[in-house]
């Protein structure tokens, strides 16, 4: 008989990367995880992983077996959430990937207070800059900020994100303030790696035109290029959840150079064709009333 344990494990394992990982997230032993594999390959009558000291690789038939179980699992999971609805809660597991400074600014307090109300929510929250792959990872969505281009994710808007070019007041005074669009080809620009050098577009009647500053700094860290740009280095483009306090408080000042910066959003995103829980609706509810549009951190909200 195949036993419910032994799918969950297997897929665990798989996502995680590791038996050790995946028996942190299950909250077991390395020993249960690693029999409950043993036991459904003894039940599937064959090998799903083959298991070296460094590395875990899928089988042929481990590669044919995921899906379903996945899904299995994503049933289960889903089917137990929506009893717990029916209950008038919001429970189980809901493994969500954001950036780490929106993260840490603004998305994690507004999820403490939600995650109060809603004790039996058992949320892992994994906070990296980097482009995760929703669906292969395991998580159930992701938040960006920015296009997001993945045709296997569907793109729920959550926020307006305006960004702001600007620079600090002493850089202005001693390079000059750029007036035009044309001004910023001599200007010192702090950019932002993950997005490449094409990443300054504005608004213009003809459609979104790039500009490319001459390279100062490459940062893959918004809360660093921030600094960089209060430090004096240059000028950057930066949402205004970053660098709105700064520009309030004086120590950035935002430049105006006749055309907006193009528009973008905060995005939750969750993978095609698997229907969302009820618990991850309730979230990005919640973000959206929380965050409110326009913006409460934009300083011209």
């Amino acid at each position: 008989m195949i036993r419910i344990e032994g799918i969950v494990a297997f897929v665990a394992v798989v996502e995680a990367g590791s038996v050790s990982e995946a028996a942190r997230r299950l909250r077991l032993s390395k020993s249960v995880v690693s029999e409950r594999l043993s036991e459904l390959e003894r039940s599937l009558g064959g090998v799903l992983l083959h298991r070296t000291t460094r590395k875990l690789t899928l089988t042929e038939d481990g590669t044919a077996f995921l899906e379903r179980a996945a899904r299995i699992v994503r049933e289960i999971d889903e089917a137990a959430a929506d009893m717990a609805v029916r209950r008038g809660s919001l429970a189980g597991p809901l493994r969500i990937a954001a950036p780490v400074t929106f993260g840490r600014m603004h998305l994690g307090p507004a999820l403490y207070p939600f995650l109060a109300a809603h004790p039996e929510i058992e949320l892992t929250l994994d906070i990296d800059d980097r482009r995760v792959d929703v669906s292969s990872e395991g998580y159930d969505a992701v938040i960006r900020h920015g296009p997001i281009v993945d045709s296997r994710l569907v793109v729920w808007k959550l926020s307006r994100s305006r960004r702001l070019l600007v620079a600090t007041p002493d850089y202005l005074n001693r390079a000059g303030r750029p007036a035009t669009l044309a001004d910023l080809d001599h200007h010192k620009g702090i950019f932002y790696t993950n997005r490449g050098n094409a990443d300054w577009r504005f608004q213009t009647p003809e459609g979104a035109l790039v500009v490319r500053a001459k390279f100062s700094v490459g940062m893959n860290n918004g809360d660093m290029i921030r600094d960089a740009a209060v430090a004096g280095l240059g000028v950057a483009l930066l949402p205004a959840f970053i660098a709105g306090p700064a520009v309030r408080e004086g120590l950035l000042e935002e430049i105006d150079v006749g055309y907006r910066p193009e528009p973008e959003f905060i995005y939750m995103a969750h993978p095609e064709g698997r229907n969302p829980s009820a618990k991850l609706r309730a979230v990005a509810d919640h973000l959206r009333r929380t965050f409110k549009d326009p913006p409460y951190w934009d300083p011209a909200g």
